[in-house]
């Protein structure tokens, strides 16, 4: 493992799954440090949710090293169990019972369970403590799930793609929450394909495409790093529109300074998006492309 494994609440090394004759997983590591907000972005079927099952110790891998809270995921025990909360995509609460009780049944399964009605007021669900949980709304019924997994108090948060199909007030209200428990001094894993979410929430970052990590650090580095072309755009004195991309845009609009002596009209320098950095390196950025041009036309 690493040399400062100590610090980190998630160690993997070399990780991989296999169904069949399909890689899911293809030598993966991660280092995931304790107290950080970790994304792991990627599109659907790239690893992700079988790499945190991996983690969470409900299926076995092929090959490679995994440490998580200093322990072996596939021989965890139920102390070790306890210590590591997660949100599924699919929900998990029965939903004949109201929310108050739904959080106290399942805080009998830990041994040092967070007050109940404390978890419900952190999840912003106070005033519903009294309703079925089938009479909750979609946002609400999320909110739900997390406090089904922090109710143990974990130190490691892992969440699977957590608002996928809210709509963006939903998902902005959720990504105060994560802060909040972040802001706690919760280890989380965030996995999600929402760009934004992870720019918003995550302090480093992970993208995978077929079982691989192809990228990984800060949002703002990898833009840096894997974002080099930036897109200068500018109007020619007879009106028609000129765009140029270039590593050195500096350079591009000093020349134009000197071509047009001052002002340079429609002048716009615009650099790669992390959404840009993204669809490269997950290798759509063709295919944006295309499906942009047919809804053009």
């Amino acid at each position: 493992m690493t040399a400062h494994a100590n610090d980190l609440a998630v160690d993997v090394r070399g990780l991989r799954k296999q169904y069949g004759d399909v890689t899911a997983v293809d030598g993966i590591h991660l280092g995931i440090r304790r107290g950080e907000v970790f994304g792991l972005l990627g599109p659907n079927g790239a690893g992700k949710s079988t790499t945190v099952e991996i983690l969470q110790g409900n299926r076995a891998r092929d090959a490679g090293e995994v440490s998580v809270l200093g322990a072996d995921p596939e021989h965890g025990t139920r102390a070790w169990r306890s210590r590591v909360g997660i949100v599924w995509q699919d929900e998990s609460a029965p939903a004949e019972l109201t929310v108050r009780e739904t959080v106290r049944h399942f805080a009998r399964y830990y041994p040092k369970p967070r007050d109940p009605d404390d978890v419900l007021a952190l999840v912003g669900l106070r005033e519903k403590a009294g309703s079925r949980v089938k009479a909750l709304s979609g946002g609400q019924r999320r909110r739900l799930d997390v406090a089904l997994g922090v109710i143990g108090g974990p130190e490691l948060l892992l969440l699977d793609e957590p608002t996928t199909g809210f709509d963006p007030a939903a998902r902005r209200q959720f990504w105060e929450l994560i802060r909040t428990l972040a802001d706690e001094g919760t280890t989380i894993l965030l996995t999600t394909h929402y760009l934004e979410e992870a720019e918003a929430l995550a302090d480093r970052l992970a993208v995978v495409t077929n079982g691989r990590v192809v990228a990984e650090g800060e949002p703002a580095a990898l833009r840096d790093r894997h974002g080099t072309e930036a897109t200068v755009e500018w109007t020619e004195p007879d009106g028609t529109p000129r765009a140029e991309r270039t590593g050195t845009p500096t350079r591009t609009v000093a020349e134009l300074m000197r071509r047009f002596d001052g002002e340079i009209p429609g002048l716009r320098v615009s650099r790669p998006t992390l959404e840009d950095v993204y669809l490269r390196l997950t290798g759509q950025s063709d295919q944006a492309v295309q499906v942009t041009e047919e809804d053009e036309r």
